[in-house]
Order: structure tokens, then sequence, then C-alpha cells
């Protein structure tokens, strides 16, 4: 069974403040998320595997270790990309892919519009959406990396519902969720309450006057 890490860390609940509020310029919300995803990423990848390898220092050679598998990230379009650099950074050989997903407003469905892998899977992939509200888009794309190949699999968000947590551990129990925030519920919108609005807009600068 996948677990579900909600960080408590002082310097996410401090960053989560800015995040949220509606006044912090697109520029500011784009670096929160940003550091953000970095204490996400640092918790996500305790676990990844290691192989030795022989280094020499300055001073002598020594036994050091390095990743022992393939990494891939797979953002969800348009909002994940603004996770995606941050991960680079600590995992700079990382491949990226990207699936492209939009939200049927009348039936707050999951669209599928862009879809680009190789032909060679990951060992392991890491989906990253900043929101998980309902679930469709994690959903449809999680299945979309097992169907790829990938045999293991985590979800990195900044805020989740726990309707969309839900439909994510009944559709892929062997997944595991990391998110900065886990909120109280989705409103009739199907947005997260108290939520952020809506990150795409707000990391891109895209907001209705």
């Amino acid at each position: 069974m996948g677990k579900v890490v909600e960080l408590k860390h002082p310097l996410v609940k401090h960053h989560l403040a800015s995040l949220r509020n509606k006044h912090t310029p697109p520029h500011a919300f784009r670096d929160l998320v940003r550091r953000l995803t970095l204490l996400l990423t640092y918790e996500a990848t305790a676990k990844l595997p290691l192989q030795p390898v022989e280094v020499e220092t300055p001073i002598m050679k020594t036994e050091c270790q390095e990743l022992g598998a393939r990494v891939g990230l797979v953002p969800i379009l348009r909002a994940g990309l603004g996770m995606s650099e941050a991960v680079q950074d600590l995992i700079p050989q990382a491949e990226v892919w990207h699936l492209g997903f939009y939200r049927d407003e009348a039936t707050l469905q999951p669209v599928e519009y862009y879809q680009k892998f190789s032909e060679h899977p990951p060992e392991l992939a890491l989906v990253l959406d900043p929101m998980l509200a309902t679930g469709g888009s994690a959903c449809e794309g999680i299945e979309m990396v097992k169907r790829w190949g990938v045999q293991h699999v985590s979800m990195l968000c900044v805020i989740a519902a726990p309707e969309g947590i839900e439909k994510v551990r009944e559709a892929h129990p062997d997944v595991d969720i990391f998110a900065c925030a886990i909120d109280d519920h989705l409103n009739e919108n199907a947005y997260i309450v108290p939520g952020l609005g809506d990150a795409g807009d707000r990391i891109f600068n895209t907001l209705k006057r």
C-alpha cells in the first residue's frame, strides 16, 4: 500500500502562508512553488536506490554512492511545469516527459490533449501537479505512466484535497502521495478549500482581469 505524506516542516508552513495569499504576485508565487517543490522532492526521494561508485578525491580514492535508477519527471500541463525545474535542480539527470489535461467545466472530468513519452520508460517516475483536487487528472496521468511501463510511481503536489487523495488511493493503491498540505474539502466548483485558487493561472500570470 502506498503512503500519504503531508510535510510538517516549519519552512513548508512558512512558505505556504505566502503561497496562499491572494496578494502574492506571480513572480513571487512561482518562486514559492519552486521552494516548496525542493522540500517535497527531498522527502519523496529519501528511498531512491543507490549503487556504489569509486571516486578520486584530491587526497585518495574512496567509495561513494550514486543514484542507481533512471528517474523520470512527468509534469501534468500546464501547472506541473512550475515544479519540474526545481526537481531537476536536485536530480539533474532526470528525464522530463509531459502529459496535458484540461478540465471540462461542465463535467469536471479531465480531457487529455498532449502526451510525450519515449520508447524506454524509466524505473521510477515522479508525477508533478501543484494541486490534487478531484484526482481525475492525477489518476489518468498515473494510469498512462503505468501503461508506459514505469514500475514505481509517486505523486508530488503542493496542496491536496481529501477527495483527490481518496480517488488516487482507490485507483492506484501502490502510489505514494507527497503533499505540502492536505486541505479541508472541495467546493461546488471542485476548487480546494481553503486552497490558493488556480495554480496555473497564478504561476503563468493568466488570471482574468
